[in-house]
């Protein structure tokens, strides 16, 4: 599920591009290699950051995202920061009117690295609701305005990025597959083949965002040969600004990579009308999730503009997915009560009776506490024919309700 904030993002320009040696990065002398260890939660990629040498904050590493977001203003206000500039941004919906600040000389440190006098966004109102559909608690997103001077490397098997100083820094050797890539607005995007059908294949402009927690997404209006799959069913997107986005689920039968072929992935499918800066879209198609590049370590080459992949022991792994029809979100100081805010009409969980504002009590005969988003979620994708017994709160009423996993695409 992954959120467009920064296609959603607009009227932005507030760092140039510069050379590797910067003065407002104070590194460490000598050091060649930062390794900066992360956590994987749900799909993404959660580094800590020191926000302002005050506050310990976790922020989703994303290449996807131009610039470095903060979704807490209460950080900012405590901090007595001034706001510079209030922006209209467009919401998830293109109806609600959402706004942001910019800030300036803000300290971030990550790692061994101490970035000074960054301008940071600052959302007017957590427009993100990371907890709530994401399952994790985070405070913001690190954009490509802090690591694009570096040669990033994601190992998601180690779960470490490292940053390494492009002056010394070497290609790898032949393990790795060497991509040409594009970057645009400090944001890189590689061609992919996308088979629909065995007489329909086309070669697509997608953005590499490690932001994004699915496989693929496809913009339908972006090509005239982009066209959804026979099999589709309706499906919540993630959460944008200000609400959710809405979309189609289905399968494609191939996504190549230069030598790399995936096939039968999942995929998202959305109208991209949206976009009214198409500067901003850089004509991309489309956008590659973790759910594809973490079958990889990856190597990004900002300046050379060339990416290196090589595969890990992830990367035969099925592509899996709900089978119940169920959307799920993350509320509770704990991020352990899970309300149902969508249920696909037709599927295993309708007829059995699930209503959108139910909140799951127990899967299985486990209190649904037990559990994370990812592994509540991970329930309902087990095998086609598995029985899941689920009790549901509905107001004052504890209902139980069983069902049986079918494929729904």
């Amino acid at each position: 599920m992954k959120r467009l904030t920064h296609a959603i993002i607009l009227f932005f320009t507030l760092l140039s591009t510069a050379p590797a040696q910067m003065l407002d990065m104070e590194i460490q002398r000598g050091l060649r290699r930062i390794d900066i260890p992360f956590d994987y939660v749900n799909g993404f990629i959660i580094v800590n950051i020191t926000f302002d040498q005050a506050f310990p904050l976790r922020f989703i590493f994303d290449t996807g995202a131009e610039h470095t977001i903060l979704s807490k203003r209460e950080i900012t206000d405590l901090l007595n920061v001034n706001y510079l500039r209030r922006f209209p941004i467009i919401g998830a919906d293109l109806s609600k009117e959402l706004y942001a600040y910019l800030v300036q000389g803000i300290e971030i440190k990550v790692g061994n690295i101490i970035a000074k006098n960054r301008s940071v966004l600052v959302l007017e109102e957590d427009y993100f609701r990371f907890e709530e559909y994401a399952g994790i608690d985070v405070q913001g997103i690190l954009g490509s305005d802090f690591f694009r001077r570096f040669v990033v490397k994601i190992n998601y098997s180690r779960h470490v990025i490292s940053l390494y100083d492009p002056q010394y820094w070497e290609p790898p050797g032949k393990a790795y597959v060497r991509v040409p890539i594009e970057v645009n607005r400090n944001k890189p995007y590689i061609s992919a083949r996308v088979q629909f059908h065995k007489d329909t294949t086309l070669q697509l402009r997608l953005l590499i965002d490690s932001g994004a927690s699915l496989a693929l997404l496809l913009n339908t209006d972006s090509h005239p040969g982009l066209e959804l799959p026979e099999q589709v069913i309706p499906s919540n997107l993630g959460a944008g600004l200000g609400g959710f986005i809405q979309g189609y689920m289905g399968r494609i039968e191939e996504l190549g990579l230069q030598s790399f072929t995936f096939r039968e992935v999942i995929s998202q499918f959305q109208d991209a009308s949206f976009f009214v800066d198409t500067t901003y879209s850089a004509g991309r198609n489309g956008i590659i999730g973790n759910d594809v590049l973490s079958r990889f370590t990856i190597i990004i080459d900002y300046n050379k503009e060339q990416a290196y992949f090589e595969p890990n022991r992830s990367y035969n792994d099925e592509f899996e997915y709900d089978r119940s029809g169920l959307f799920l979100a993350a509320t509770g100081a704990g991020l352990n009560k899970y309300i149902v805010y969508g249920v696909i009409p037709g599927s295993p969980a309708a007829s059995a009776g699930i209503l959108t504002g139910d909140e799951i009590v127990k899967v299985n005969c486990w209190p649904a506490s037990f559990f994370s988003l990812a592994g509540i979620s991970r329930k309902f994708q087990k095998k086609p024919g598995t029985k899941v017994r689920v009790k549901v709160k509905r107001g004052n009423e504890r209902i139980k309700a069983s069902f049986y996993l079918r494929d729904l695409i």
